[in-house]
């Protein structure tokens, strides 16, 4: 074999090399650029995740927000409506209290005579004390002395026992409410009475007997006015 032969040789084995090379080289790029692809992929799909997780939780956190808002507005109205309700019963009681007052007008004497007579002898069918001790308005003093009399007698006749002793305390309730004294105590009439010993006492003044009938009576007053609640 001659040089030209062996030059030739050579040169053939090295463009072989070469390609081989080139060949290697490619595949190796294109693996690489696959595998850059696949993990770029993953990077976007992996924030993308994050992305949505972060959106879901701050979405959430909107919709705690708003039903803890909602929920709020809700019992604000319900306290609203609730202290209306409240306010316009106050106001009935309120507009009562001032009719009563018409009962024991000096207008109306012979009728207030008769309420305090049964509300004498109610009180002492309540007690059944044999010496009692009566406490009544200033202003009232002269018509329960006018009816103390028929008062015993008649609780007496009832009750099966002797007439009881009435003893007219020289302390008054006090007197109806007025302008001038709008906050401090007031009665707007009736009688107390009360055993010697000031253990027991019936409150039989107009002014009770209205908080109990508006008492007993609230939850009519209500369904009337407003319907029926739900439990």
């Amino acid at each position: 074999m001659n040089d030209t032969d062996v030059s030739k040789q050579i040169e053939q084995m090295v463009r072989f090399i070469r390609q081989e090379a080139e060949e290697k080289a490619n595949e190796i790029s294109v693996s690489a650029e696959e595998e850059f692809n696949i993990e770029k992929l993953q990077l976007v799909e992996a924030e993308k995740k994050k992305i949505r997780q972060e959106y879901e939780r701050k979405e959430k956190q909107v919709d705690v927000r708003k039903k803890i808002e909602y929920s709020m507005q809700l019992n604000a109205s319900r306290l609203k409506v609730l202290q209306a309700q409240d306010d316009l019963v106050i106001s009935m009681k309120e507009a009562a209290a001032k009719e009563i007052l018409h009962v024991s007008h000096h207008h109306n004497h012979h009728s207030y005579k008769k309420l305090l007579h049964g509300l004498i002898v109610q009180s002492l069918l309540r007690l059944k004390e044999p010496s009692v001790l009566l406490r009544c308005r200033k202003v009232d003093v002269q018509l329960v002395e006018d009816v103390l009399d028929a008062a015993r007698e008649e609780y007496a006749e009832k009750a099966m026992v002797h007439a009881p002793e009435i003893i007219i305390d020289h302390i008054h309730l006090p007197p109806a409410p007025s302008h001038h004294n709008a906050h401090g105590p007031s009665c707007s009439g009736g009688v107390v009475l009360a055993s010697r010993d000031g253990k027991i006492v019936c409150e039989n003044t107009l002014d009770a007997r209205l908080e109990v009938v508006f008492r007993k009576k609230l939850p009519q007053i209500r369904k009337c006015l407003f319907g029926q609640v739900a439990a």
